[in-house]
């Protein structure tokens, strides 16, 4: 191949194109989506439920409500559930309507999209790869005593795999709720961590009013055409706002007796963090014997690396693996992120060897 092409995670139609492949051969090691799939619980109860189309949702989700409180130990009045996270996030901006917003970087390209419509300032503060992407939360907040009002995070970080602690978070959020900075915190990623307890904000929201985290079942539920996702806060005024913006029935009836079903199934759950936490960590001693490359710590279902053999680039790494129908990310598009860097989630074990194997071969 003579041109550099740069592909995002979801372009599957695109690079199978580009390398004459059918979609239906390729292990999307780019999608961050848990390899178990749809859980079987829920695809034969939604099934045998299709009526559900023919009524309209609880304009309230008063049921689904309930689901995640007792799943995220939070009431349920500090919930909103939403059309995906993309609906909340860009909803929680527009009523916010910051100034001037501080983003985590590199991460999610799509903060700086909606940001874009509000009219806000919007600068990055960049994770430090010499400190393996952990953020320093006292040098984060003398950058936010800079005239900030608002900060966005994604914990676990997407692509770094990176996680703050909650203990540093509440210093954070206590630093901002002093300054009228308000945060929000994208925990897309939360329930694949080795412990959620320690990462999560959740709890948080009882303590601090400037604060909203947003969760869905796109990643970890193996479920993102649903478009479900819920935000948590404890500041009643700021919620109430939210949801008069919103368009009434976000959700559908159907997506929302899936989300349900979702958080209940302890046997999926529990079978997907069996193989994320032992294939994650597989990988990581096996990655960290190859001198090509790099790896930090991961918090997420995903794992970063840093290209250091002179002279191979992100591309050749993804070009090599997606002629063996393995696609994984070339991170070249992220932002803040100086390098070759690629990045790839946890898949099926024998997946899982034959990218290792591809690799090592590098």
């Amino acid at each position: 191949m003579t041109t550099k092409m740069v592909f995002h995670g979801s372009d599957i139609e695109k690079i199978c194109s580009y390398y004459h492949l059918n979609k239906e051969d390729i292990i999307k090691f780019g999608a961050n989506v848990n390899p178990l799939g749809l859980s079987s619980n829920v695809r034969e109860a939604l099934a045998s439920h299709i009526d559900l189309f023919s009524s309209y949702p609880d304009r309230n989700y008063t049921t689904l409500r309930n689901t995640i409180s007792e799943y995220c130990h939070i009431p349920a009045d500090f919930i909103l559930p939403g059309n995906g996270s993309s609906e909340l996030i860009s909803l929680l901006i527009q009523e916010k309507a910051p100034k001037h917003t501080l983003i985590l970087g590199p991460t999610y390209s799509e903060y700086s999209r909606e940001l874009s419509f509000s009219g806000s300032t919007q600068e990055y503060y960049h994770l430090r790869e010499e400190q393996d992407f952990c953020l320093d939360v006292d040098d984060l907040c003398q950058t936010l005593a800079d005239n900030y009002d608002f900060l966005i995070l994604c914990n676990p970080n997407n692509p770094t795999s990176s996680a703050i602690f909650q203990e540093e978070l509440r210093k954070l959020l206590t630093f901002c709720s002093n300054h009228d900075i308000f945060v929000m915190i994208d925990e897309t990623y939360v329930e694949f961590a080795p412990e959620i307890d320690k990462i999560t904000a959740v709890p948080l929201t009882r303590e601090f009013s400037n604060l909203m985290v947003l969760r869905g079942v796109s990643k970890f539920y193996a479920a993102p055409g649903m478009r479900l996702g819920y935000g948590i806060t404890g500041n009643m005024d700021f919620l109430s706002k939210m949801k008069e913006k919103q368009t009434p029935w976000s959700l559908n009836s159907l997506g929302a007796y899936a989300g349900e079903l979702m958080l209940k199934d302890q046997e999926y759950i529990q079978a997907t963090r069996n193989l994320i936490l032992s294939e994650r960590e597989k990988l990581y001693r096996e990655l960290k014997e190859i001198p090509t490359y790099k790896v930090y710590p991961a918090y997420a279902n995903f794992i970063l690396l840093k290209i250091q053999k002179p002279g191979l680039t992100s591309f050749d790494v993804f070009e090599a693996c997606i002629k063996q129908g393995l696609m994984i990310r070339d991170c070249a598009s992220f932002q803040c992120l100086e390098g070759e860097f690629i990045r790839f989630c946890i898949m099926m074990p024998e997946d899982n060897a034959r990218l290792l194997n591809v690799l090592k071969q590098l």
